[in-house]
């Protein structure tokens, strides 16, 4: 997944790895969503019907799947939370309204509705963090460069337009608990799946990777033996593994989740045994950013979410917006 880095460049043009040019590079914001797949998840989504439907891992199932392949196993759900580290309870009554800040132009994330109301995963989870914690909240879409300057000069009090957690954001907006990580996956053409990927599982095997991302730099490092084919942009790197051309692709598992569920797979693939999260090559994860020192909103909203997490509410918000896990 692409991060901002902390100056806020211009946008990337599409979903691409989380760090461009290898390990040692800013690290930039999360992926964008291709408008055809966008379009597929949107109608998805709204058939649903508002957050908190029902939901549930063992009756998720992958749309398109042919009856020729057998039915998938359960949906892994990720837990972003440790349940023997259960947060304290803050003084709720001191907060009065969370003005939540959050980007127009990022689905399935966030976006502006058929409506013309914030939508989007990020908007309903911040919805539900208000109704756990009780207290009024408001939610303003801007655009994604000037979302740290506007909490820096007091007209919001929280981002959640899902911000990676780096040094370097660090050093100006203090993070929650991370609530989604962007995993690292490969994937594979139907009948060629694989339950595990070690490095000596896929000796010799062609794995196409984006050039000069985290991905193959990770690669690189770890899985030397296999052929490696770089490509310039997802669209090549997608069409090689349609094609045959290469028996792997790896990337961000969340761009490709909306890629092998979307119409433009042409059913062909699916992911290749689990998630690589290594922080060093794939970020610490996605956090909500609070102005420097504001630990009362930080530690309701670390609260709020793990409370939203036990609940199973989080679950069924996940379940709604990813019908193919990226874990």
């Amino acid at each position: 997944m692409v991060y901002k880095a902390a100056d806020f460049p211009e946008k990337p043009p599409a979903m691409q790895p989380q760090i461009i040019s290898g390990i040692s590079e800013t690290p930039k914001r999360t992926t964008r969503a291709m408008a055809a797949m966008v379009v597929l998840w949107l109608a998805a989504v709204l058939a649903l019907g508002p957050c908190g439907g029902a939901a549930h891992a063992q009756s998720a199932a992958k749309p398109g799947v042919p009856r020729s392949v057998p039915e998938a196993a359960p949906q892994a759900v990720p837990g972003f939370w440790d349940p023997r580290r259960r947060p304290d309870r803050p003084d709720l009554s001191r907060l009065t309204v969370i003005r939540f800040l959050t980007e127009t132009d990022y689905p399935p994330f966030n976006f502006t509705g058929p409506d013309g109301n914030p939508a989007g995963f990020n908007v309903d989870l911040a919805r539900m963090l208000c109704d756990e914690i009780k207290v009024t909240c408001t939610i303003q879409m801007r655009r994604f460069e000037t979302l740290l300057d506007a909490i820096a000069s007091n007209r919001g009090d929280a981002i959640i337009a899902s911000l990676a957690v780096t040094p370097q954001m660090r050093a100006r907006v203090d993070f929650t608990d991370p609530y989604y990580r962007a995993p690292a996956r490969f994937v594979s053409r139907r009948d060629a799946v694989m339950p595990e990927i070690r490095p000596e599982y896929v000796e010799g095997k062609k794995v196409g990777v984006i050039a000069g991302s985290s991905h193959e730099a990770y690669l690189k490092a770890l899985f030397t033996d296999v052929e490696l084919h770089a490509f310039p942009n997802d669209d090549a790197l997608r069409s090689a593994l349609r094609r045959g051309e290469v028996d792997f692709i790896f990337g961000d598992a969340i761009s490709l989740a909306f890629w092998i569920n979307g119409t433009d797979s042409g059913d062909c693939c699916a992911f290749a045994g689990g998630p690589f999260v290594e922080s060093r090559y794939f970020g610490e994860g996605i956090g909500i950013a609070v102005r420097k020192g504001n630990d009362l909103l930080r530690q309701s909203l670390n609260w709020a979410l793990f409370r939203l997490w036990e609940k199973g509410r989080y679950t069924d918000l996940w379940l709604r917006y990813f019908s193919v896990s990226p874990f």
